[in-house]
């Protein structure tokens, strides 16, 4: 065997499982990239994967390989600096295992990453949510469960993997009703649950009779509902939604979108950005700074306190109609 193929095993046994306990999804991300890069390598260098050597994923082809993921799978740069990480952490564990190849592997950790544009988050307001939730027809039990399903993630801001990954068990419906999951980075925490929504997950539960370890949300063969399936479901509920609220034909809707709604249903409730860190479990309060930018209601209220100096306090606003018309143009 070559010196890859050894190396890429201890990577995933030694580090990532037994030393880091990396999760579930950081395993079959870096499983993704490196299938990707070692059938780009074996097609450029005419080897077959098991036979590579690390001397052949150097820089160069390390920097054609992330070239290629933009220009001909036409990944995003988002997606693009995800591989270089797991290529980087590859390297990294090289470094200590493969002394002689020093400078090959710093060549590779020299790679930087892109950077990109950072869009500001879409969200829903008040109308849109309603419409949404009023899609489902309660009168079937796809209906009343997915009605459930809407009105979990809307409020509590649970990532797909979190909902899907729910148990009966999970939701606790009496004194400080709150719901339980153990998100991103297996960190824990506990989501608390408005009166409506109790209510919601009171009747559902009552409708599913679901042991304690069985799925919140089950398929209809009774096993959990997959990421594609819930987004499936929103994807379907907005399309109907749109009948009644034109404004939803507008925006690109995905479940993550429905979790932005919630960071910004509690920023306009007056909650501090580091509580809403928490409430979505979020590693550090920089993630929940996009949600300031995104909030024009904020803005407003900032440029409302500010004036020149010895001027009415509050914005221009053109004296006569015709003058705004002109000022629009």
């Amino acid at each position: 065997m070559s010196s890859v193929a050894p190396l890429l095993q201890a990577f995933f046994t030694e580090r990532l499982i037994t030393q880091r306990r990396v999760s579930p999804h950081t395993i079959a991300s870096y499983r993704d990239t490196f299938r990707l890069l070692l059938a780009f390598a074996a097609e450029r260098t005419g080897k077959e994967p098991s036979q590579l050597d690390l001397v052949d994923l150097d820089a160069p082809l390390i920097g054609s390989f992330l070239d290629h993921l933009e220009r001909e799978r036409h990944n995003s740069v988002r997606t693009r600096n995800a591989r270089l990480v797991a290529v980087h952490s590859l390297f990294t564990f090289a470094a200590l295992r493969e002394p002689g190849l020093a400078e090959l592997i710093q060549r590779v950790l020299a790679i930087p990453q892109k950077r990109f544009e950072r869009t500001i988050v879409s969200f829903l307001n008040r109308e849109e949510i309603q419409a949404i939730l009023a899609s489902p027809d309660r009168a079937t039990w796809i209906g009343r469960r997915d009605h459930a399903v809407l009105f979990v993630v809307i409020q509590t801001g649970l990532r797909v993997s979190e909902l899907t990954s729910l148990r009966c068990r999970d939701v606790v419906l009496t004194h400080g009703a709150h719901v339980y999951c153990r998100g991103k980075g297996r960190k824990e925490r506990c989501t608390p649950l408005t009166a409506q929504t109790v209510t919601v997950l009171r009747s559902w539960l009552k409708e599913r009779h679901g042991g304690a370890d069985e799925p919140l949300f089950p398929s209809r063969r009774g096993d959990k509902l997959s990421i594609d399936a819930v987004e499936r479901l929103v994807d379907k509920y907005v399309k109907l939604a749109e009948q009644h609220c034109p404004s939803l034909q507008d925006k690109r809707i995905s479940p993550h979108v429905l979790r932005h709604t919630t960071a910004m249903e509690l920023l306009a409730a007056g909650v501090d950005s580091s509580v809403i860190a928490l409430w979505l479990g979020h590693e550090s309060l920089q993630s929940t700074q996009m949600y300031l930018h995104a909030d024009m209601a904020i803005k407003q209220r900032a440029l409302d306190r500010t004036a020149p100096h010895a001027a009415a306090i509050g914005r221009y606003r053109p004296p006569d109609a015709l003058m705004a018309f002109l000022d629009g143009l």
